[in-house]
């Protein structure tokens, strides 16, 4: 899976914005965004849509590999919306149950 706090992290910068910057642009306090790079938490998809919006981009931009563009079907968007409250290791845990699986 693409490392989605990276890639915010490279359209912020290449704008040259702060993640205080972003919060404003996006309407999300500024504590949320940081704390996504602090317990590497993956960010709702309600929230990608408002750092979108701020990027003035789409989510399938924002998922795209290279130039492909990438649309989530409603599962997969309920999928990433329940992954991002899980914890870390209940993340991992998921992981290896998959992997065993």
């Amino acid at each position: 899976m693409k490392d989605i706090l990276s890639v915010i992290t490279s359209y912020r910068e290449e704008r040259g914005w702060t993640e205080y910057q972003l919060a404003e642009l996006s309407g999300l306090p500024q504590s949320t965004i940081s704390s996504w790079y602090r317990k590497n938490m993956i960010p709702t998809i309600p929230s990608l849509e408002k750092i979108c919006a701020a990027f003035g981009i789409t989510l399938s931009q924002l998922f795209a590999e290279g130039n492909e563009p990438v649309s989530l079907t409603d599962s997969q968007k309920k999928l990433l919306e329940c992954w991002a409250r899980l914890s870390k290791e209940k993340q991992d845990a998921l992981f290896a149950l998959i992997e065993i699986m």
